[in-house]
């Protein structure tokens, strides 16, 4: 009852902002008629100069918002599954996500080769910090106009660390006039949304544009309290002039979203035929180890003094921004571009690992021993919740939960792209630029170490008391840091990453055929410095009295800190070709080898003593090969791309403590499609790789094997009908089995997601919808940290799947 209370509520909320308008068209024009891709569409990111599709070298798709409403998504992320030749595995929360591009690795997490952007510059400069994602900064909200996604080519040198491509999130402008106001809500989750945006002009050569959202809920897991909530404020103004334009923009995002890590999960069958399951009392599909009796926890800071963490926080983003974009022709054929962005990055990054699951009276007797030094038995005690003070039944299972606690305490900086073309007629143009950014990252991970029951539905936290009912931990803390893993994580770092980069491209047209050539010098400089963890006896919460738990601290060791100094430069470049045939075919083909400078990921075992960093260990570089081709006729259109990668990379993962030392290679063909007659459209796409790794000098046993969770075959298709007043559809994204680590042994089964979506149009600017996301609520494993179980047994594995199903419905208002 109480959604579809909500769900009035929510009407009533867009009925107070409706005023008499005059109605305008849709956010994004419509692809015109036997253009059913949009292959005429301009595309602007990592471009030397606009051009449409048939006359770009490149690999490029685009979304409009209503591509983007149809996927149904529910973080941001789930929307680049969208995208042929991506792999996202969105399965973290509203952020967190790994995405991976074209067989490239994702080794550690994160967008390591790929990039994401807000209006053509870098949400983040390395896509992967640990902890720092670049999604977890990134919304997509009614303010979007459309996004745009180029794979290899020229992102390896049109931007900084990003070979495998870039994707470009591109915001109104209020070169539209009108708006919109949304309310949407959950009805089978506690989820409450109002997006709302607004554009038009001030003047005859001015403009602005501003929007956002606000929520609140649950989410799509059992949680136990409302993890989602916040809001986001974009805002631009635009002036025109003879021959060109200025526009500033702002932008202040203060969200949380539960971020969501591998679960207890049940898995029996055999390594290369698995069943994914749940275990008793927890639902891999809904329900999560958050839990509203853990929401607090009590250590200690980057500066070892008291300090408090609201669990509650989640992925934290606190961001604002402030940017320029300058665009002027002050001569015939030439042109000037300025884009200046500056970045306030702050927030946290909390949430529960499960570092073991296992037999309850094991834990319990290794955490009796750790505390006191003697072997033996000991018992389990309820610390909280409605069985405190009572002890779980005999054979339960207990997750040691290591709380990941990060407190980010700058990820600021600023990014400036500045560059002149000269165009040269029909003949083709020249561009030089000047790249100059600054990327910081000063964080501490203050992690500590829990005892829970292993539940669905607000887990207990578990204490641990010795035969004569003494209490031994505190509150289900049995450790400030976290021994299990020995104590590897309490760590400090405050670095600055800056990085200069001049680059050059060229074009030349002659009849149906451009060639372009670009070259790009990265020049990175990295400086500060790092601490780690030193143990000791301290009495963190001041009572006078050194207890168990307080016997060996993870301290920071502040004043032991290593130095980071060190500089890299290397070059990037690529060189492509295409062909127009005809006004409805073209193909293309590029070469280019990419940089990728590494970055946090280096630090406590790869920088060197005196901060230095060797050149291989600080960059790595990806080489590509690709051929494609385009094609429409009537309602069809096709785009084809052939390609072949070889990378290098130099990684560490947090979660299991290693280094990588690796050579990939992948080749494959991505495939998007799309076709409208009538009534009918449709939109697919499909990515067919062969990977593996072709050289490992930590592990060689994992060379020639597929690298994990690298299916062979992803895909996406929305078919869909539109009746004017009603358009419905379903959107199906499937992939192939992947391995779940490089030993390739653990099979992550092949499954397939059903999204489908259902669009009344009432009355005239008014939209009612209704949509699901996994509706026939499939089970699909995108993470695992075990690569093995025992075939033909009962075993528990530490895995995410995909949500189960979730419905939710909105009313739009456009004026």
């Amino acid at each position: 009852m109480k959604y579809h209370a909500v769900l009035a509520s929510g009407v009533a909320l867009a009925a107070l902002f409706i005023a008499p308008a005059q109605a305008i068209a849709a956010d994004n024009p419509p692809e015109k008629e036997g253009d059913a891709l949009g292959l005429d569409e301009i595309i602007v990111t990592a471009s030397v100069r606009p051009a449409n599709k048939l006359d770009s070298s490149v690999s490029v798709s685009a979304l409009d918002s209503e591509a983007i409403a149809e996927a149904a998504p529910r973080t941001t992320a789930e929307i680049f599954r969208q995208i042929p030749g991506i792999r996202s595995e969105s399965t973290g929360g509203d952020g967190n996500a790994n995405i991976a591009v074209r067989g490239l690795p994702v080794a550690s997490g994160g967008a390591k080769f790929l990039q994401l952007q807000e209006d053509g510059l870098p949400v983040m400069q390395f896509g992967d910090i640990a902890f720092g994602n670049a999604d977890i900064f990134l919304r997509a909200d009614q303010t979007i106009a459309s996004i745009q996604a180029v794979r290899g080519g020229s992102a390896s040198t049109l931007a900084s660390n990003a070979p495998g491509g870039v994707i470009n999130f591109i915001s109104k402008d209020g070169s539209r006039e009108g708006g919109l106001v949304m309310a949407s809500v959950g009805l089978d989750y506690e989820d409450y949304r109002v997006d709302f945006d607004y554009g038009g002009k001030l003047g005859e050569n001015t403009r602005f544009n501003v929007g956002g959202f606000w929520r609140e809920g649950e989410g799509p897991r059992d949680a136990g309290y409302n993890g989602n909530k916040g809001y986001q404020i974009k805002a631009n103004l635009t002036q025109e002039f003879a021959g060109g334009h200025i526009r500033l923009y702002a932008k202040h995002l203060d969200d949380r979203a539960i971020g969501y890590l591998p679960m207890p999960t049940l898995v029996t069958g055999t390594n290369g035929n698995p069943h994914f399951g749940s275990l008793p009392g927890f639902d891999i599909k809904s329900d999560t180890p958050h839990s509203r009796y853990f929401t607090t926890d009590l250590g200690l800071d980057g500066d070892n003094n008291p300090h408090s963490t609201d669990i509650k926080d989640g992925m934290h983003p606190l961001v604002t921004t402030l940017g320029l974009e300058a665009v002027y022709e002050p001569a015939d054929g030439w042109s000037v571009e300025e884009r200046f962005r500056w970045s306030s990055v702050k927030g946290r990054f909390v949430s529960p690992f499960p570092a073991e699951v296992g037999d309850g009276q094991a834990i319990a007797n290794s955490v009796g021993e750790l505390l006191t030094g003697t072997p033996g038995a000991y018992n389990l005690v309820y610390a909280n919740g409605p069985n405190a003070g009572g002890a779980p039944a005999a054979g339960a299972l207990v997750m040691r939960t290591h709380l990941f606690n990060v407190d980010i305490n700058d990820f600021g900086g600023f990014t400036n792209d500045f560059k002149v073309s000269k165009s040269f007629g029909g003949a083709g143009s020249l561009t030089a630029g000047f790249y100059k950014a600054r990327q910081n990252i000063d964080m501490d991970w203050v992690w500590n170490s829990y005892l829970m029951e292993v539940k669905g539905h607000n887990a207990a936290l578990l204490d641990v008391a010795n035969a004569a009912g003494t209490v031994l931990t505190r509150g289900g803390l049995y450790a400030y840091g976290v021994p299990f893993w020995g104590n590897c994580c309490t760590r400090s770092y405050d670095v600055r990453y800056d990085i200069d980069a001049p680059y050059l491209a060229g074009t030349f047209e002659s009849g149906g055929l451009t060639l372009d050539a670009s070259v790009r010098h990265d020049h990175v400089r990295a400086r500060g410095d790092y601490a780690g963890a030193l143990q000791g006896a301290f009495d963190v919460n001041g009572d006078g009295a050194i207890q168990p738990v307080e016997q060996s601290v993870s301290l920071m060791d502040n004043a032991h800190a290593s130095p980071v100094r060190y500089s890299v430069g290397y070059w990037s470049w690529s060189v492509g070709a295409n062909y127009r045939f005809n006004p409805d075919a073209a193909v293309f083909a590029r070469v280019s080898r990419g940089g990728r400078a590494n970055a946090d990921r280096l630090l406590f075992g790869v920088v060197q003593p005196d901060g230095s960093v060797r050149k291989q260990d600080a960059v790595d570089f990806v080489d590509q090969i690709e051929l494609g081709v385009k094609y429409r006729s009537g309602p069809f259109g096709l785009f084809v791309t052939g390609f072949h990668a070889k990378t290098q990379e130099q990684n560490f993962e947090a979660t299991t403590q290693r280094f990588l030392d690796r050579t990939y290679k992948a080749k494959g063909v991505e495939i998007e499609a799309a076709y409208r007659r009538g009534i009918f459209d449709l939109r697919a796409g499909a990515t067919w790789t062969d990977a593996k790794i072709s050289k490992d000098a930590i592990t060689p046993a994992n060379e020639g094997n597929r690298p994990r969770r690298q299916a062979k075959l992803i895909y996406q298709v929305t078919p869909a009908v539109d009746f004017d007043i009603v358009r419905a559809g379903f959107n199906v994204i499937g992939t192939t089995k992947a391995y779940a680590q490089d030993n390739n042994q653990l099979v992550f089964p092949a499954y397939a997601q059903v999204n489908a979506f259902v669009n009344l149009r009432p009355m005239d600017k008014v939209e009612v919808s209704i949509n699901a996301n996994n509706l026939f609520n499939a089970t699909g494993i995108t993470e695992a940290e075990e690569g093995s179980i025992i075939d033909n047994a009962s075993n528990i594995v530490r895995a995410r799947s995909i949500n189960g199903r979730t419905i939710s419905a909105s009313v739009k208002y456009s004026f």
